[in-house]
């Protein structure tokens, strides 16, 4: 299998055993006791640590990783009036999901070729096994203090996926752990979200609440900066990632204008639109809502006066409540007389309770002094890093 990885699309492949993963359960029911899940999980942790529960009579369990890029070539730049937010490079090229799937299902037609028998099950992501525990058994490459596999040839810029099968398949061995005493990428994290060694609070985690669909705290939406989907800052500080950019895997190439798209017109988009700009990457599997609220809070972190027509648009008009307070926000932070009207206006009639509120909040930071602002938003705006890594 390792020498037919090329020609099957695969940059990495290892064999573990189909026993349980012990020492994994132990950590998920810690973990589930701290609060610490994100809910996107399986929610039986047996289904998670024992692969007999899902396939009858493993025997062994192929793990693969698909190399993505790092970096975009020749970036669009951000400019006053043409704002732009970030995907997280996860989500660039087309949806993982579907390109690990197409991945294992050519690994099974090579397998059946040579064993007929051959019988397999294979999950990328949603499935119930934890792709990163099944990959660091198989020698994919050890688990990172940022929760990450990695390896010194992709670094962490990695997909994941494996396949269950009745084949007595001989493991390979794991990969030692090579972060030492580095603490980078913990000390980076912006909400401290890696709260120790391999130890992620996921409800702290910028991936997570970019993808959640409720408002926000003002603190979490200043650290959140211009991100639209995910967040990459674990992976770009650490030292292993450094100079990897691997660009060989054809649907792993990101659009530079989806990767790093306008936010002014996310507002205005309808969800075909949302369909057709972002249908294809996996930073489309929330619906354009989430998208929506994130493009308000770079706005408002940009605080650019050039989209505060926009973002007061959404103020007045907008169904969702949600984005309704998250423009009001916004507006509180990008300041002027278009902002001070629409703020005034909607802390006085809207007809839902919280964005009155949020409106209220936001105009007594619109007239807080501007020395004291200053003070208050240190830090503000995260720099787009997507040429840096």
């Amino acid at each position: 299998m390792q020498a037919a990885a090329p020609s099957l699309g695969i940059d990495r492949i290892g064999v573990t055993t189909s026993e349980p993963f012990p020492e994994l359960r132990e950590r998920l029911e810690v973990h589930r006791e701290r609060g610490y899940e994100s809910g996107f999980e399986e929610p039986d942790l047996d289904k998670r640590t024992q692969p007999s529960l899902l396939f009858e009579e493993p025997r062994s369990i192929v793990a693969i990783a698909v190399a993505y890029p790092s970096k975009l070539k020749n970036p669009p730049v951000s400019k006053p009036g043409e704002r732009r937010g970030i995907l997280s490079r996860s989500a660039w090229g087309e949806d993982y999901h579907r390109v690990l799937d197409k991945r294992l299902k050519g690994l099974a037609a090579w397998l059946e070729e040579r064993v007929p028998e051959l019988r397999w099950l294979s999950m990328v992501d949603t499935g119930a096994l934890s792709d990163r525990a099944v990959a660091e058994r198989a020698g994919i490459g050890w688990s990172g203090k940022n929760c990450m596999i990695m390896n010194d040839e992709q670094g962490s810029w990695i997909y994941l996926g494996e396949m269950i099968t009745n084949l007595p398949l001989p493991p390979d061995v794991p990969i030692a752990d090579q972060c030492g005493d580095c603490t980078i990428c913990i000390d980076a994290c912006p909400t401290g979200a890696l709260v120790g060694p391999g130890q992620l609070n996921a409800q702290k985690c910028i991936s997570y609440l970019t993808q959640s669909k409720g408002l926000l705290d003002e603190e979490t939406m200043v650290k959140i900066g211009n991100r639209l989907y995910g967040c990459d800052t674990c992976q770009i500080v650490c030292p292993v990632n450094r100079g990897i950019d691997h660009r060989h895997q054809a649907e792993t190439l990101p659009d530079p204008e989806v990767a790093k798209p306008l936010l002014l017109p996310l507002l205005r988009m309808g969800n075909r639109a949302f369909k057709d700009t972002f249908g294809a990457s996996s930073a489309s599997w929330r619906g354009r809502k989430p998208i929506q609220r994130n493009a308000l809070i770079g706005l408002g972190n940009f605080r650019d006066e050039a989209s505060a027509g926009d973002v007061a648009q959404v103020l007045r008009e907008d169904p969702r409540f949600e984005l309704r307070a998250t423009a009001a926000w916004a507006l509180g932070r990008i300041r002027g007389e278009i902002a001070e009207a629409a703020l005034t206006a909607a802390a006085e009639s809207d007809a839902d309770e919280r964005v009155r509120a949020a409106a209220a909040r936001a105009l007594a930071a619109l007239r807080e002094p501007e020395a004291g602002r200053r003070g208050r938003a240190a830090g503000a705006r995260e720099e787009d890093p997507s040429h840096r890594a």
